[in-house]
């Protein structure tokens, strides 16, 4: 009988924060940019040059530390990792291994599987190291530091995850409380968000962990599940034939769907860690504590519980709106303009999820008004206009944030609610198709949707169809 074998996960999650700009040094963290034009003396490590701490960079550590359970620990300093690397110029990092500034947190994440905490064993503050480039046409490699110097938060784990799907439940979570926070954009794609994966396997029922390997390279969260499986299945193959799993860093090739070995796995003792000597350690007093704790923003699972309560909307509808902080802000605000939550949520989880999708957008990215919104809203449910041109305008609002007011007046787009120039129309309409009225009266109700198709023809698509849909039964039943 051939063994079964459980994987244990832990992860190490870098995000970038979102501060104007860098960590010891006023340089720009703004992403893109021509290479090293984001750059001074600081962050390019020129001999004699000092560091002084950004506070906005700590108090983000402090409201991600808050808002994942942790301790925060008020007395906290900087060390030095040392090692060479071309992209890292003072061939030393400045990062916190002593005493992180946050410790012991945990979240809670839900799969199929239910609810599971996942242990957060501490959050350090460190500085990001430059990128290099490599220039295949000239064989050789560039470097660029408009990176170097870019503060981010490091959020290490428990090894409590057991398969990919915790693994990703759990990144989403963290990256929902970030983004709510406004701490990190956390875009992947634009490596504001990284995660390393340390992986390990054991015979189920064992106590002791296996050997663990860390992936690197991870910029999606599918490349993050085909590489936690991949390395799975290698680990295993490598234990049941009779082989070692060695402790190494490994590089993940998403194209290639295969990992391979870049160094051996080093540990803190070969960094020759020291605290910092350029900074001063920092003492985070009760009262700046209570500031940041009290500027902290309704999270997203408090949201979800206050929606269910407040709005008569489904819990469906909820987990979507909810899913971007931007677009329950655009929720709140429209229906605290026109009080009509069931028709904001329609006109966020149809239209606007359609357009996005069309676009190719994130929610984060919708630039209409809720002021706008709420003006189409009641255009559309006082019949001002009807479906149809309602479903128009909004096209312009979400490209270009026009007044609908406006757009809707000087284009000639109101409903025509006369009743006495629409029963003239229609009966011209139903004098000019005697086949459609003998098919409707011979019992194919369905004849009257041309009918009305072509009423709306005539109309110009200014009609409301539940009027014309009720003056043409009264017409033809009568």
């Amino acid at each position: 009988m051939s063994k079964q074998y459980e994987t244990v996960i832990g992860l190490e999650v870098h995000v970038e924060l979102a501060t104007k700009t860098k960590i010891f040094c006023s340089c720009s963290t703004e992403f893109g940019g021509a290479p090293n034009t984001h750059t001074c003396p600081v962050c390019t490590g020129m001999p004699g040059s000092l560091p002084v701490l950004n506070k906005q960079v700590v108090e983000y550590a402090i409201a991600v530390g808050l808002a994942t359970n942790c301790t925060i620990t008020q007395n906290c300093k900087f060390d030095r990792k040392n090692y060479f690397y071309p992209d890292n110029p003072q061939n030393y990092q400045i990062s916190q291994l002593y005493l992180p500034i946050c410790r012991n947190g945990s979240v809670e994440i839900e799969t199929e599987e239910g609810k599971k905490s996942i242990g957060i064993h501490e959050i350090h503050m460190e500085e990001d190291a430059g990128k290099l480039i490599h220039d295949d046409w000239d064989d050789c490699s560039l470097v660029d530091f408009n990176r170097s110097g870019v503060p981010l938060i490091e959020i290490v784990s428990e090894p409590d995850m057991r398969s990919a799907e915790e693994v990703i439940a759990y990144l989403e979570k963290l990256r929902m409380i970030i983004q709510y926070l406004g701490a990190s954009d956390c875009k992947l794609n634009e490596g504001s968000m990284r995660a390393d994966v340390n992986l390990s396997v054991r015979e189920l029922g064992a106590e002791e962990f296996g050997t663990r390997t860390e992936m690197k390279n991870l910029n999606s969260f599918k490349a993050i599940a085909r590489a936690i499986e991949s390395e799975r299945e290698r680990q295993i193959d490598l234990l049941e034939s009779g082989e070692e799993v060695i402790q190494e860093t490994r590089r993940w090739d998403d194209t290639k769907e295969y990992s391979y070995a870049m160094r051996s796995k080093e540990d803190a003792q070969d960094y020759r860690y020291f605290p910092d000597p350029d900074l001063v350690p920092v003492v985070i007093s009760d009262e700046w504590l209570e500031e940041v704790r009290k500027r902290q923003p309704e999270l997203r699972d408090e949201k979800m519980a206050r929606y269910a309560k407040e709005y008569e909307i489904p819990e469906y509808d909820i987990s979507i709106i909810t899913s971007s902080k931007h677009l329950a802000d655009i929720f709140e605000e429209t229906v605290a303009i026109c009080n009509n939550p069931k028709k904001v949520s329609n006109w966020l989880m149809v239209e606007t999820m359609r357009l996005l999708k069309e676009h190719d957008m994130e929610p984060e990215d919708i630039r209409f008004s809720p002021a706008n919104l709420a003006k189409l809203i009641e255009l559309a449910e006082s019949k001002v206009i009807n479906s149809s041109v309602a479903k128009e305008v909004f096209e312009k609002v979400f490209d270009e944030d026009i007044n609908p007011e406006e757009y809707v007046e000087k284009h000639g787009l109101k409903a025509v609610n006369d009743e006495g120039a629409l029963r003239a129309t229609i009966e011209k309409i139903v004098e000019a198709n005697p086949q459609s009225v003998e098919d409707y009266r011979n019992g194919k109700k369905k004849a009257i949707g041309f009918l009305v198709g072509q009423t709306m023809k005539e109309m110009k698509g200014k009609a409301d169809p539940g009027m014309i849909n009720q003056i043409l039964t009264d017409i033809l039943e009568g």
